[in-house]
């Protein structure tokens, strides 16, 4: 190790290195030496005077003057004027390393000798090497050592905790557990340098003579930032929380950036759950209030107790007040333990952001609720199916999503929402479809009905959809259309694919309705969707459906019926799995092209998986959405129709005998009967039933072309054999208000998407507290265009993070400006800030981490912070 020290000298130009060995340690070994163009000249061997003569001859030498004794005094020392202008050089190894390390601060030589043990290994003294600083302390150098021994990516305090917090959750099972950290860190006696410096950057200390742990530790990092987020200390977690304002501070900033940090924030989860049960969190949470919490992030327990007071708020208050409900949703979503976009996509995560997609659900159908609490009444059918497809589809669409949230909650085993998930089934099966039913009645029934004509004003008959909405788009100019037809995909749902579509670029969707064919079954409804002059059943016994005399149940033979108009007909998956180029292919002969999706009729019209409908929904949106991406991607697809064969009624309870409807026994002429329809001939006409003629509601060939029809009224069945949930063939809204999603391409500006701008609010641009709140204005209503944007807000020097990290989205869609007005309340961490040098409030992309913009700060902290 000399040899380098001494080489290194040398090159760094020092002509004259005096080596004085006390004892002559190193006597035996300075004959070895061989440094190229350095001479070796022992004072033990030649005298001082001669050694000055032969230095003083060659002027130009380089020489290493080396002594096995003590340096002389001055008035004694023959060479002191070479040794003055010469470099000195120490053999013992603390001061090789000190050398070697490069420090200023010839004490810490002394310091090295005690950290002996962990500098004897070379790579533990290069892994120190990379970090050392000139100008380090003692202090600085045992941080960098432990955070050698913790293997940190950084020499940061940050970075040592985070590791040892990591290693107390990968190896213990309880917080009384010691690391291997702490154990390496005791054996290279740096274990009390580890909590010394844990003092200095959280204000860690036990009282008296207690010793530090990582139990005592964590109690006071998340009871002080627990503490700190709410309004007063709680008085069972008093001794715990650091008083200390800076030190305080610190932990906020440091709990913070431990939430948010992807690589670590399990360890945070992990750990923040085992303090919460050992501190009996949830009973001081028990007593307060969503908004005494809404900016506590501390333990997840916080977020079940808001999420519980935010549900018998709901619950309590019938559709009113519910915008203070939905600001603390969206605080709460902001949050680590509800964002999965920020805290990971574990079940807990999951489960608690789908907790609150379940509250905003109720909310929003508790307050329609509200606003129709008399019930319905309508003039006229026309007036009834454009309330449906208007605003009352919302309270099927609001239950959807309710219902498929709560899914998500139910296998952690949380009764969270068990009660609001009975208000919810109670307000949609019992009331919502009850009034609607009522009402939908009262218009659909008698000589004027719709049922007696079924035909409304400026509302297509799907029976004519080809004729009114594909053969007009080829007048247009259309050289190619898309037909894409989902099973069961009903209006509500319809509605919100067409929100997703218009999240996008290159692309514009509208939603219309049609007046779907009764009986709303799939065998008449996609006949119906077809190019044809003459519908009609054929008397076999399974009363097929054809179109202009030919067969239409198969995909082959849709095909053959649309070769007859220059089209196609293929299966969803099938058109997908063929790619770019053997799609473009495949389409390229035909300007019509049929594309089938089965999968919500698939799923819920089956006894083992109706209970799944929502899921099935839910996925059939992804997939509808993934296809016409594709056709506009990849196969140039310009025009493109997404419609339905019918839609379905759907509800969660399981029904009972009061909701069925049993046929009379000899009732005549029953060709078909199903759960939601009967089909056939000369049928007697039943109580709780609609009867009508195909003819008149599907323009199936009068005559024996045609077939009588039994419907249930309401949302009564016949019979409930291979399940009874899900169900469609009657004339319910839900069934028959049949979507037509009309899909165009568009390359202009207006058909672009973009994120919603955020200004920062107000002139100041000084912070003078060490917690300082800021104030953004999101300058437009969010819109099918106007995309919402989640950003990360800190405050910076340069790009080095001086506060802790808040998140914020800005989703709203209020024309007011005063209700798009959002706030957030960064902490400073300890630190001297220089109140003339410029800092920056910088706002980042959550989900791309680019910075949006960054506004300058200055930081001129009064003397009352104690910064």
């Amino acid at each position: 190790m000399f040899l380098a020290a001494l080489t290194r000298l040398f090159q760094e130009g020092h002509d004259l290195v005096f080596w004085n060995d006390a004892g002559g340690e190193f006597a035996p070994q300075v004959d070895a030496i061989g440094i190229e163009g350095v001479q070796v000249l022992r004072l033990d061997r030649t005298p001082a005077l001669q050694a000055k003569i032969s230095i003083e001859r060659e002027v130009d030498g380089r020489w290493l003057i080396y002594a096995p004794f003590d340096e002389p005094e001055p008035a004694q020392d023959w060479l002191l004027d070479a040794r003055l202008r010469g470099k000195p050089f120490s053999a013992d190894t603390a001061s090789i390393q000190l050398e070697e390390l490069g420090l200023n601060t010839r004490s810490l030589r002394d310091h090295l000798k005690l950290r002996g043990k962990f500098l004897r290994a070379r790579d533990r003294f290069d892994r120190v090497k990379r970090w050392v600083q000139p100008t380090d302390t003692a202090d600085d150098l045992d941080r960098k050592m432990i955070a050698a021994v913790a293997r940190a990516e950084t020499a940061d305090p940050a970075a040592i905790l985070l590791k040892a917090f990591a290693a107390l959750v990968a190896e213990g099972r309880d917080l009384g557990a010691r690391p291997r950290l702490l154990e390496e860190l005791t054996s290279f006696d740096l274990e009390q340098a580890f909590w010394a410096m844990a003092e200095r950057e959280l204000g860690y200390r036990e009282p008296g003579d207690e010793p530090s742990s990582l139990r005592g530790l964590l109690y006071r990092l998340f009871a002080t930032d627990f503490c700190s987020s709410v309004r007063g200390v709680q008085a069972s977690l008093a001794h715990f929380v650091i008083a200390e304002r800076v030190m305080a501070a610190n932990v906020s900033v440091f709990a913070s950036r431990w939430r948010t940090d992807m690589a670590n924030y399990r360890s945070y989860d992990v750990l923040s759950g085992w303090v919460a049960d050992e501190l009996k969190i949830s009973s001081i949470l028990g007593p307060m209030q969503a908004e005494e919490l809404a900016d506590a992030m501390t333990f997840e327990a916080i977020e079940k107790r808001v999420i519980g007071d935010l549900k018998a708020r709901i619950i309590a208050g019938g559709g009113a007040n519910m915008d203070s409900v939905r600001d603390l949703i969206a605080r709460r979503r902001d949050g680590h333990w509800a964002n999965p976009l920020l805290a990971g996509a574990n079940d807990a995560t999951r489960a608690l952001a789908a907790s609150y997609d379940a509250l905003e659900a109720a909310a929003g159908f508790f307050e329609l609720q509200a606003k129709h609490l008399q019930g319905f009444s309508f003039a006229d059918a026309g007036t009834a199916f454009q309330a449906y497809r208007t605003e009352l589809f919302r309270f099927d669409q609001l239950y959807r999503w309710f219902m498929r949230a709560s899914e998500t909650v139910e296998p952690m085993g949380w009764s969270l929402l068990h009660e609001l998930r009975d208000r919810m089934e109670d307000a949609h099966s019992g009331w919502f479809i009850g009034q609607l039913a009522s009402a939908w009645g009262a218009v659909a029934e008698g000589p004027a009905g719709l049922l007696a004509k079924w035909k409304l004003d400026e509302v297509v008959n799907q029976q004519n959809f080809y004729a009114r909405h594909v053969a007009p788009a080829f007048e247009g100019g259309a050289k190619r259309v898309f037909v894409v037809i989902s099973d069961a995909f009903r209006f509500e749902a319809a509605a919100e694919l067409v929100d997703e579509l218009n999240s996008r670029s290159r692309v514009k969707a509208r939603l219309d309705a049609m007046l779907g064919v009764l009986p709303s079954y799939t065998a008449l409804g996609m006949a119906s969707l077809l190019p044809h002059q003459r519908l009609a059943y054929k008397g076999n016994a399974s009363l097929d459906v054809t179109v202009d005399g030919q067969p239409s149940s198969t995909l082959e033979q849709r095909s053959a019926i649309l070769a007859a108009h220059g089209g196609v007909a293929i299966g969803r998956d099938a058109l997908m799995e063929k790619g770019k180029d053997k799609g473009r292919e495949f389409v390229k002969p035909h300007k019509v092209v049929y594309v089938y999706h089965d999968l919500i009729d698939m799923i819920g019209d089956k006894r083992g998986s109706e209970t799944k409908t929502f899921e099935a929904t839910a996925n059939a949106i992804k997939e509808l959405s993934e296809l016409v991406s594709f056709i506009v991607n990849n196969l140039n697809g310009s025009t493109i129709f997404v419609t339905a064969d019918h839609g379905f009624m759907y509800q969660e309870s399981a029904l009972d005998e009061a909701d069925r409807h049993t046929v009379e026994e000899g009732m005549p002429g029953v060709l078909k009967p199903k759960k939601r329809y009967i089909l056939g001939r000369g049928m007697w006409p039943m109580q709780n039933a609609w009867a009508g003629n195909t003819a008149t509601t599907a323009g199936t060939d009068e005559g024996t072309g045609s077939l009588d029809f039994l419907v249930p009224k309401g949302a009564g069945r016949f019979h409930f054999v291979g399940g009874a949930r899900f169900v469609h063939g009657s004339a319910m809204p839900q069934e028959i208000v049949v979507p037509v999603i009309v899909v165009k391409e568009s390359d202009t500006e207006k058909a672009k998407t973009r994120q919603v701008e955020v200004s920062l609010l107000g002139s100041s641009n000084k912070v003078v507290t060490n917690k300082q709140r800021f104030e953004f204005i999101q300058t437009e209503a969010v819109s099918e265009r106007v995309l919402p944007v989640t950003l990360l807000l800190s405050i910076r020097d340069g790009d080095q993070s001086v506060s802790d990290e808040q998140i914020l989205t800005f989703d709203s869609t209020s024309p007011m400006l005063d209700e798009r007005k959002r706030s957030v309340m960064l902490t400073l961490a300890a630190g001297s800030y220089d109140r003339t040098k410029d800092y920056f409030l910088v706002a980042r992309d959550a989900k791309t981490k680019a910075e949006a913009w960054r506004a300058p700060l200055r930081i001129d902290l009064a003397f009352s912070n104690d910064f």
